[in-house]
């Protein structure tokens, strides 16, 4: 499989990826309420969602206007997943939004630890938070070594020129 093909199966991913988990964001009171009846009480995790889901339904009823904050994170996923059609037009020139990608995953992890600690969230769910920052990297440093390929390919093609 070719080089541009490899690249663009990847980024349409990592798009999509970027655009389902910002859509993901908007229902967060009704996706809990499944979580909840997915994952029971007296577990870890069942307790957890159970507190996370509580607080939501409260802030919904009380405060509805917080929930606001959901659909501007959705918002933010859905811009930077339009960031990454530069990439999939011309990789070579947009390589930069790659390397802007990659940097964004590394930092969910400190942003993750830091800002979790702070709120309260306990230390597993904030390596969960984690899991996403390492788990968006893989794709952009698969994309990035490809683009790189198709550069010294570009060069030794222009040398020969």
């Amino acid at each position: 499989m070719k080089q541009h093909q490899l690249i663009r199966r990847w980024l349409v991913f990592f798009i999509l990826a970027l655009v389902i988990s910002g859509a993901t964001a908007i229902p967060a009171e009704s996706e809990l309420a499944f979580a909840t009846r997915l994952i029971p009480m007296g577990t870890l995790i069942g307790d957890w969602l159970d507190k996370v889901y509580m607080a939501v339904v409260y802030q919904n009823r009380h405060y509805p206007y917080l929930a606001y904050g959901y659909d501007w994170l959705a918002f933010a996923h859905f811009v930077l997943a339009v960031l990454f059609i530069g990439p999939l037009r011309d990789p070579v020139r947009n390589k930069w939004v790659i390397e802007f990608g990659m940097i964004a995953c590394v930092l969910v992890i400190p942003f993750a630890l830091i800002a979790g600690a702070m709120r309260g969230l306990p230390l597993w769910w904030r390596l969960v938070d984690c899991a996403f920052g390492v788990a968006g990297l893989v794709p952009l440093i698969i994309v990035w070594k490809k683009i790189n390929l198709l550069e010294l390919t570009n060069e030794t093609e222009t040398d020969e020129d």
